[in-house]
């Protein structure tokens, strides 16, 4: 009976990065890395959506060497005022490891700080009223942060990452 589903399993298993990107981006070499990070550290929901596929199947994405870590919202709090963050700053981590790992950082750190706003106002849009104004300014006091303290010494210091 295991053998039955071992070939469809196997092939789902391959044909997973398909489904995450058009075919010429999941069947690219790594030499396309850069362009591969640049489609999922876009303002558009759809490269928010194409991220966190990608993140949650890592494993197909192995060969190109990202960094996945993250420390969420570093100091401050992940969901506040209970507004959900974590993965905005998961993303906003994402594109500044991977992008300072090229030498490319400066460059793209303005695009990376506005999709991390992007990202939490999406968020903040699944509220209306007063709840909606406190997410939305919560979201550019978090923005506002990463624009200020993204490029202080203590965050491009390699020892420590705070981003």
């Amino acid at each position: 009976m295991r053998r039955r589903f071992t070939a469809p399993l196997a092939a789902l298993a391959l044909a997973l990065p398909t489904a995450l990107l058009p075919a010429d981006e999941a069947t690219a070499a790594p030499a396309d890395r850069e362009r591969v990070l640049a489609s999922w550290t876009q303002t558009d929901v759809s490269s928010y959506r194409a991220w966190y596929a990608a993140r949650r199947n890592q494993t197909a994405w192995s060969a190109y060497g990202f960094d996945w870590s993250t420390d969420y919202c570093s100091n401050s709090p992940d969901n506040p005022l209970g507004f959900p963050f974590k993965h905005a700053c998961a993303r906003h981590d994402f594109g500044y490891r991977n992008y300072k790992a090229l030498g490319a950082f400066p460059v793209h750190k303005p695009r990376l700080d506005r999709a991390f706003h992007a990202d939490m106002s999406h968020v903040c849009a699944t509220y209306t009223g007063s709840t909606r104004a406190t997410c939305d300014s919560t979201a550019w006091t978090y923005y506002q942060a990463v624009v200020i303290f993204g490029r202080s010494p203590i965050v491009d210091d390699t020892s420590v990452v705070r981003t």
